[in-house]
């Protein structure tokens, strides 16, 4: 170690060790690197520090706890760039480093609840995997989900900015549950036989924007759906098969109300026409999707309505012949 020699208000590397709290040899490698130099050298030619010295080794020794490279320290030192700009910098950097944390704490936790519920290793790796994915990796996913079952289609300008629109990604603090639902997310919109699915009801919409009647379909839905909904529903809760005489009996006072609401008459053509329609637009996963999405963005939970509706599709090619 240099020897203690204070001249003229100058303190010797191993006074500014004991007031930094720096290592002597950490000071001298700063001074090595230019980041920090002496002020002066004793005439035994010791390194000696003034108190401007002793301050810019504080600053060196904050920045470097706060994870700031040395060479960018060496920067901010001789004024090449903003101290300001750097903490932004390194600021956002962290944030993103929490927020991965976050995400992988959240893994964890999903993982120590369900080790003991059959999860394989498979599971495992999966979930984290697409669990450590960074926000744009996961929106990519999205997109390309998009672009899939959307490209090429003319559908309605509006409906496919909404889907485009809708936000699903991972929040800052994910839940289990959140890690849950995005994995479970990622895997559904990467499955072909889903995305055809999903095509296959775009270009039903295709073809309706095609022919004009896009918002008719739209509105005769909104009247018909409260129908189906309170009336079927409650026979498919009551267990009544569609197949039955008790459903045919719900039918007959169902099915006419419904196809007033759609502007026709209820004939055992519409009924199987229809069936084929609501068919088209009806899938457990497409709700699923949406479901799912809810559990990320923290949406209020929601009734699923599929059963009901292959219900009602089911009793319409029932009572159709």
């Amino acid at each position: 170690m240099e020897p203690m020699e204070p001249q003229y208000g100058l303190a010797t590397i191993g006074d500014m060790a004991k007031r930094t709290g720096l290592p002597v040899k950490t000071i001298r490698y700063y001074a090595d690197e230019g980041v920090v130099a002496p002020t002066a050298r004793s005439s035994g030619g010791y390194r000696l520090y003034d108190t401007a010295a002793a301050a810019r080794l504080d600053l060196v020794r904050t920045l470097r706890d706060l994870g700031i490279d040395l060479a960018t320290i060496r920067r901010i030192i001789a004024s090449e760039c903003e101290l300001a700009e750097v903490a932004a910098a390194n600021a956002e950097a962290l944030d993103a480093q929490i927020r991965v944390l976050r995400t992988r704490r959240a893994v964890l936790r999903t993982i120590a609840r369900t080790a003991h519920t059959g999860a394989t290793e498979r599971d495992i790796t999966l979930m984290t995997k697409l669990a450590r994915l960074s926000a744009e990796e996961r929106r990519h996913i999205i997109d390309e989900y998009h672009d899939a079952v959307f490209g090429g289609l003319e559908l309605d300008p509006d409906f496919e900015a909404r889907m485009r629109a809708t936000r699903v990604d991972l929040p800052d603090d994910p839940t289990p549950e959140q890690v849950d639902a995005w994995v479970e997310l990622a895997e559904l919109v990467r499955d072909p036989d889903y995305r055809d699915r999903v095509r296959t009801m775009a270009e039903w919409q295709q073809a309706a924007v095609a022919e004009g009647t896009m918002q008719a379909q739209y509105e005769a839905g909104q009247r018909a759906m409260p129908l189906i909904l309170e009336h079927a529903g409650k026979a498919h809760a009551a267990g009544t098969a569609p197949d039955s005489a008790e459903a045919a009996a719900v039918m007959a006072g169902l099915a006419p109300a419904v196809a007033a609401a759609v502007g026709t008459a209820d004939t055992p053509q519409w009924r199987a026409s229809y069936a084929d329609d609501l068919d088209v637009m009806t899938d457990a996963r497409s709700e699923r999707y949406w479901q799912l999405v809810g559990v990320i963005n923290e949406c209020a939970p929601f009734e699923p309505m599929v059963p009901t509706m292959q219900w009602f599709i089911a009793a319409l090619r029932a009572t159709s012949t």
